[in-house]
């Protein structure tokens, strides 16, 4: 089972408690509010913003919050945040990308720094690791809404690359530049999709023992819990027997 793939997983089982949830939304309602001063206050003229509503509709986030996130783009009280890329490594050689959104570089680069050291992995130059993953654009919809060959099929019609069909859900992959487009050719077939954003995809992946994997694991929740960071990407492989383990 691909790890990276995974983290969210196990962050959702461990988000019942209502603080971790409260997390969820200020991570959500800030790369809104960035979004948003990026480009125009609108969705439907901001692909990002239309991306960081998708995934804030998908979490739950009340409306009323998505609003005022979304204005406070505008107000002069709105905090400026710097867009950061970490790269590291962890336990077993394998590459961690960290984005995060910080109004306090040093701050954030020592908490990170931290989280690798603690773990057993070391922090490193950006650039060291990325050139082993792709940047592309990724459409993801419910399983329900299509069966494999007809998603298959809307994908190829859209310009997009691959489709990825599991249990849950299917994965749309584009090019970054073709992301909009064939977003907007898939809402039309399908509705709105439960997330669409600019990810970074591993090239090839690392299967590591369940020693490593579980100091993996624990790096990552430990990134993921930073206020600061908003995603954690990496290219390893853990047992299935392992996973289940750390979302009992």
């Amino acid at each position: 089972m691909a790890g990276h793939s995974q983290f969210k997983n196990i962050m959702h089982k461990k988000g019942k408690q209502d603080a971790i949830r409260s997390k969820l939304f200020s991570k959500l309602a800030r790369e809104i509010t960035v979004a948003a001063k990026m480009g125009l206050p609108d969705p439907a003229m901001n692909a990002r913003l239309r991306a960081a509503v998708l995934a804030a509709r998908a979490e739950n986030m009340p409306k009323d919050n998505i609003e005022r996130a979304i204005k406070k783009a505008s107000g002069a009280e709105g905090e400026n945040y710097d867009e950061v890329r970490y790269e590291g490594y962890a336990p077993g050689g394998v590459a961690v990308i960290v984005e995060a959104l910080t109004d306090n570089r040093n701050r954030t680069a020592g908490e990170v720094r931290s989280y690798f050291t603690k773990a057993g992995g070391s922090l490193a130059e950006t650039g060291a690791v990325s050139f082993m993953f792709d940047r592309v654009g990724s459409i993801v919809f419910d399983r329900k809404v299509a069966t494999d060959d007809a998603m298959l099929e809307a994908a190829i019609e859209a310009g997009a690359d691959d489709v990825i069909s599991g249990p849950e859900e299917h994965e749309v992959i584009t090019a970054v530049e073709a992301l909009r487009d064939a977003q907007k050719a898939l809402e039309a077939k399908f509705g709105e999709p439960r997330k669409a954003a600019i990810v970074w995809r591993p090239q090839n992946t690392v299967a590591v023992d369940d020693e490593a994997g579980e100091k993996i694991l624990r790096l990552v929740s430990a990134l993921e819990e930073n206020d600061d960071v908003q995603n954690v990407t990496a290219n390893f492989e853990i047992s299935d027997a392992l996973m289940a383990k750390m979302q009992a």
